[in-house]
């Protein structure tokens, strides 16, 4: 187990609409954020993770996603390795949810 669990894009829409309090991180390059992201999600690139989490609510559950899932899942285990307890990587990461048409903003 790397101490973190995936979550749908599904179950990622369900939690935005159901105004359920998460941190939704986007982990991927500048150049990919400016084609888009999902709504409510901040953008912090992989590489400066590390010196982003002290601004992190360990309170809150913690969503990451990149363009695939790879990416994400890094920062999954780093965040889990940092003491994070409920920390989720979307499945199939952006392209997951574009393909099934959510919204990008």
């Amino acid at each position: 187990m790397y101490g973190f669990k995936e979550v749908t894009a599904e179950q990622l829409k369900e939690m935005q609409e159901k105004a359920q309090a998460f941190t939704l991180i986007d982990v991927r390059s500048p150049a990919e954020v400016a084609r888009g992201m999902i709504s409510g999600a901040k953008h912090i690139p992989l590489h400066l993770l590390p010196m982003s989490m002290a601004e992190i609510d360990k309170e809150k559950p913690l969503v990451f996603y990149c363009l695939s899932g790879g990416r994400s899942s890094q920062a999954c285990a780093f965040a889990a390795a940092q003491g994070f307890s409920e920390v989720y990587n979307l499945r199939g990461g952006i392209s997951g949810w574009a393909n099934r048409s959510f919204p990008i903003v």
